[in-house]
């Protein structure tokens, strides 16, 4: 009887299985990376919130600016705008003043007491705490806007389209 050192090859139908396994394999690493990234943007992005029976779906960032700056003061059903603003130091803030204001802290607050010392406003955007805070208040007002942690949205209010995206979406700007 002789031995052989040879292994058998294997055949081409457990080397087709062999590949799928791994490319199925391959493909959920990926979508597993892609899902986990996705989530961590959308932890880090910022959502625009409004009154659920607000009609506005879509605002530009220069909408969002000019809002923010209290350049718009009446939504288009002549409805009084109120900002409400995360306070000094908050993610949500820091997002604003980078991305919307094009400001530091120092000069948003500059910018203001200009702005009431022209008579051109009365008082700054409200300072609120919290994201429950300005939730809250968006529930409960319906001309109001604010700006929340995406990871903190609840129903009760109604999430803005910013240039056509939604927190999470590739193209959202406020991250």
């Amino acid at each position: 009887m002789a031995c052989s050192s040879r292994r058998p090859s294997p055949s081409k139908d457990a080397m087709a299985r062999t590949a799928t396994f791994c490319l199925r394999f391959a493909m959920a690493v990926i979508a597993l990376a892609s899902a986990t990234l996705s989530f961590a943007q959308t932890a880090q992005d910022v959502a625009v919130i409004v009154h659920p029976k607000n009609t506005v779906d879509n605002l530009t960032m220069a909408d969002l600016a000019k809002i923010f700056r209290g350049e718009r003061q009446y939504w288009r059903s002549n409805l009084p705008v109120l900002v409400l603003l995360r306070s000094s130091g908050s993610h949500e803030r820091e997002v604003l003043l980078r991305n919307v204001f094009h400001m530091t802290e120092s000069e948003y607050k500059q910018y203001w007491v200009s702005k009431i010392m022209r008579a051109e406003a009365t008082s700054p955007p409200t300072d609120l705490y919290s994201n429950g805070m300005a939730k809250e208040g968006v529930a409960s007002i319906p001309g109001s806007i604010a700006c929340i942690s995406a990871a903190d949205l609840r129903p009760g209010v109604k999430v803005v389209r910013i240039n056509g995206h939604l927190p999470g979406e590739p193209g959202y700007p406020l991250h």
